[in-house]
């Protein structure tokens, strides 16, 4: 193998290596305005967008042991992938997609599993890995604002019958 070629596949395999997701897309209409737009959205999300060879990606697919993906390698494709929030991802891809109609979405993996572009759509239409969190903090505090209202009960529930004794106890 040529050295040229080998250090191709070498970089788009240190690409997939930094991400549990990568979303391969075709990119034939976009300008170089178009990608740098792309690229200044999804950098807040730490996700990168990287043309790439089919040929190289498709080597570098194999020597990860990522699942076959051979089918959505025609044309001219492009790979996003990087940080932690697939689903903020998705969203800006998805928006992007609907303002300008110029990427497609031909695939993706999200880890070790092939998705198709509407699982890709259903990603976006997850909520944040941020909201996730608040979610689930929510209901881990449930459980003790109730556990502390019901023990807050008992006491108050006395006072009360206390209360009224003593009213009864005034009226007699």
């Amino acid at each position: 193998m040529r050295a040229e070629k080998k250090y191709l596949i070498e970089e788009v395999a240190g690409h997939l290596k930094k991400s549990d997701y990568v979303i391969l897309a075709n990119y034939d209409k976009m300008t170089v305005a178009d990608v740098a737009e792309l690229r200044k959205r999804l950098a807040p999300h730490s996700a990168e967008f990287h043309v790439v060879k089919n040929s190289s990606l498709r080597v570098a697919g194999q020597a990860l042991n990522l699942p076959s993906f051979d089918q959505h390698l025609v044309g001219p494709t492009a790979i996003i992938l990087g940080g932690k929030n697939s689903p903020g991802v998705a969203k800006v891809l998805r928006d992007f997609i609907k303002e300008k109609q110029k990427i497609v979405v031909k695939a993706g993996i999200l880890g070790q599993k092939l998705i198709s572009p509407e699982d890709v759509t259903r990603l976006a239409d997850m909520p944040s890995l941020d909201t996730l969190r608040a979610q689930l903090l929510g209901l881990l505090q449930q459980p003790a604002s109730l556990f502390v209202r019901v023990v807050n009960a008992v006491p108050q529930g006395l006072v009360n019958v206390l209360q009224a004794r003593v009213r009864a106890a005034g009226n007699n």
